[in-house]
């Protein structure tokens, strides 16, 4: 099978993992919002969509139309890297519990989540999105895909850590 092929089939696993992911968003923020949750960043979501679809969509274009040569060292760095983040997605996931959601949704009156990943970082799933987006095209060496990406990411998640923040600041 081609590294080309292969990548194909690791683009389409982490996006099962979306899927599962999404899954388990939309039940927690069907919860959320039943508990009487306060919905804030509404408007910057669907650009996080389009955003994290394109990172999929855009490492295999990339490849498969650039056909860049895959560099063992980095393919396997980055690889451990995709591995790591998605352990820390779904350690911050179970961490939250039913709070967790792609959504910036706050119940009033819980409690602020201080355990896990969340005891030494304040958003570590934004820090596995981040490696994420960077690692992910690096496997096979889509160096425009992760600077693309990073770049945006870096100015989306500006505007959603601003808004999430401020939606916890009521929780106080």
């Amino acid at each position: 099978m081609s590294s080309e092929a292969l990548f194909t089939v690791l683009v389409l696993a982490v996006g099962l993992e979306r899927v599962a992911e999404l899954a388990v968003s939309q039940r927690n923020a069907a919860w959320s919002l039943a508990q009487g949750g306060v919905e804030s960043g509404r408007e910057h979501y669907p650009f996080m969509v389009v955003l994290h679809t394109g990172l999929l969509g855009g490492a295999l274009v990339e490849v498969w139309m650039r056909r860049p040569d895959v560099v063992p060292v980095l393919a396997w760095a980055m690889l451990a890297l995709v591995a790591i983040s998605q352990g820390l997605r779904w350690w911050c996931i179970a961490t939250l519990g039913r709070q967790w959601n792609t959504r910036v949704i706050v119940v009033p009156g819980a409690a602020r989540v201080t355990g896990g990943p969340y005891r030494w970082i304040p958003h570590p799933n934004y820090v596995a999105v981040v490696v994420e987006g960077l690692a992910l095209p690096l496997v096979h060496s889509a160096w425009a895909t992760a600077i693309v990406f990073t770049a945006l990411n870096g100015s989306l998640l500006a505007t959603r850590i601003r808004a999430e923040d401020a939606a916890l600041a009521r929780l106080a």
